[in-house]
């Protein structure tokens, strides 16, 4: 017997419905293998957040903790959106010597015993010199921020030994363009070793001194520029003397802890025709670690070639 017109357009439409559910309720591409899950990661900041997804590409899921350039990481307060990434994290990287604490304590209240901690001054094994405290700003020091790049490496491998291969080739590539940079220090200490500069703080110093400069400013005014205190009126004094007097071929200066004293020292030095050279702790909009530094170092050079 003809099944009816009405009788058809059911079974058809049953079908297709069929075959819409069927479709919908697969959760594997074709081929039958799924997608693989992405490592967490929690940075402190974006500076190591970039090198994380320089290595892990799409098979890691970063989170920076200060991703804002106005941010200043020394005074900043962690929230629970941030304790509640790094209870999930599978790798941590924090940069460490007391730069950025609050990780460290929301580890512990996090319970997470899973995630691979990855500290960079512990890392790069540099310790405070004697009598002195220790320069915790090491991802301007290319040869720290290369182990670190093996360490991050490592720690995805561990997490998802699929992607080895992939982080350990991403990691090469990533320290053969820390190549050039360090050749452009090595070249910037041929042509001006000995010059001496200033600071506002010693975010740079890693930078200037592996280009052969000496830092010619009152420990007490970038102690205390970093510090959040207030600087002396004979310290401020001999610090801006130094442009006066021409005892420095440039400034170079922390743009995120800007105020009424590094400013004076940035006008003293624009004052005395001294070139200033401006820099930040965390990546700024629209660049990443590679480019942000080599502007850094090529600043640098040309400043000093004035």
């Amino acid at each position: 017997m003809p099944l009816s017109t009405s009788r058809r357009l059911a079974l058809l439409t049953s079908a297709s419905l069929a075959l819409l559910a069927g479709c919908g309720s697969s959760s594997e591409p074709a081929g039958g293998k799924s997608a693989p899950a992405r490592v967490a990661v929690v940075a402190s900041t974006n500076v190591y957040g970039d090198i994380v997804r320089h290595i892990g590409g799409d098979r890691v899921d970063v989170t920076s903790i200060i991703s804002d350039p106005d941010q200043d990481p020394h005074s900043y307060e962690a929230d629970t959106q941030n304790q509640l990434a790094l209870s999930k994290a599978k790798v941590v990287v924090e940069n460490g010597g007391g730069y950025d604490d609050f990780v460290d304590r929301m580890l512990k209240s996090g319970h997470n015993d899973s995630t691979q901690v990855i500290n960079a001054v512990k890392v790069s094994g540099k310790t405070a010199p004697k009598g002195g405290e220790l320069n915790e700003h090491v991802w301007y020091d290319f040869p720290t921020v290369a182990k670190v790049t093996d360490r991050i490496a490592a720690a995805l491998a561990q997490a998802d030994p699929d992607g080895a291969a992939g982080f350990r080739k991403n990691a090469a590539a990533f320290k053969a363009k820390l190549a050039p940079l360090e050749a452009k220090e090595a070249q910037i200490k041929k042509e001006h070793g000995g010059e001496g500069v200033a600071i506002t703080e010693p975010v740079p110093l890693y930078m200037t001194e592996a280009s052969g400069l000496v830092d010619k400013t009152p420990p007490a005014f970038s102690e205390a520029i970093e510090e959040g205190d207030d600087v002396s009126p004979r310290v401020l004094q001999a610090s801006l003397a130094l442009f006066s007097g021409h005892k420095v071929k440039a400034l170079v200066y922390n743009e995120q802890t800007s105020g009424p004293q590094t400013e004076k020292a940035e006008s003293a030095a624009k004052a005395a025709g001294v070139p200033v050279v401006p820099v930040t702790e965390t990546l700024p909009k629209g660049k990443d670690y590679l480019g942000w530094m080599t502007g850094n170092v090529d600043a640098l050079a040309s400043a000093l070639a004035k």
